[in-house]
């Protein structure tokens, strides 16, 4: 079985709450599932009890029914405010670093190898591994140390799913723009998009569902309502993080806000499709 990764045209596409719903799916279809995030920023975290993650790998981990480790999401920048960030690896805090030091002595050599190990023994353990993206695959300027999005996706042998918050506008010029700046190497990984947060009726979305294939060649297999999951969410452009208390009864609630949102996207997303992918 291949993996699954989904990725965004940007920030806030809902690749986040798709994966845990992609988890809780294939979980209950009894796949061994787990999430996986090679790099996250988020100063929102979970601490197991050597490791501490991205909050958000931690609630796809329960979606999932896997054991929450920090192979889950084992690059961590926990921002400080002052154009730098502590980089935690392996769930470990390495040191501060500014961008430039990140990206110029880090991001490349122990970065994309502690990323890629994580991942080899996931794909060992488990039957599906579900990758999520950050931001965008296709910033040009930051292209080359990007190890978040097709690097990962082309190591992994990952069908990937592009996802597009529609209630934004734009979408179907962000898809192509997005496919139009990959490589072609990176471009044929791409097997489906996903339009998100639509409000309205699916149908006025047709002709350009044709359009957009016709300019890609690749089909929409899912456009998915606006809905608000109530999961915790990121600290990101235009959300309200709350904290998480990790109690039975949030977790109680989790549970229910993960099933309840699989059976949105069952309903709004071309499923069979995506198994055939990933067989």
């Amino acid at each position: 079985m291949k993996s699954l990764m989904v990725q965004g045209t940007s920030s806030g596409a809902g690749k986040t709450t798709l994966v845990a719903a992609f988890c809780r799916i294939f979980s209950d279809m009894g796949y061994r599932v787990v999430p996986f995030k090679s790099q996250n920023m988020s100063n929102f975290s979970y601490s197991g009890k050597d490791f501490e993650i991205s909050r958000a790998q931690a609630i796809q981990a329960v979606a999932a029914r896997c054991n929450i480790s920090a192979d889950i999401n084992p690059i961590l920048l926990k921002p400080d405010g002052y154009q730098s960030s502590m980089v935690y690896v392996n769930g470990k805090p390495r040191r501060m670093m500014n961008a430039h030091d990140y990206y110029h002595t880090f991001v490349n050599s122990e970065g994309f190898k502690a990323a890629s190990d994580s991942l080899a023994r996931l794909q060992r353990e488990f039957d599906l591994v579900i990758l999520e993206g950050a931001g965008s695959p296709t910033e040009i300027n930051l292209q080359r140390y990007d190890i978040a999005n097709m690097r990962m996706a082309w190591r992994a042998k990952a069908c990937v799913l592009l996802v597009s918050d529609i209630d934004r506008g734009g979408s179907f010029a962000s898809l192509a723009g997005t496919m139009a700046l990959m490589t072609d190497k990176h471009r044929s990984l791409v097997q489906g998009y996903i339009l998100n947060k639509f409000r309205g009726d699916v149908g006025i979305l047709e002709p350009g569902f044709k359009k957009i294939r016709k300019i890609t060649g690749v089909p929409v297999i899912g456009t998915v309502p606006f809905v608000r999951p109530g999961l915790p969410e990121e600290d990101s452009l235009g959300s309200d993080p709350k904290k998480f208390v990790w109690n039975d009864a949030s977790m109680s609630h989790l549970e229910t806000r993960l099933d309840n949102l699989a059976e949105i996207i069952k309903e709004h997303v071309d499923l069979a499709r995506i198994k055939r992918m990933i067989m």
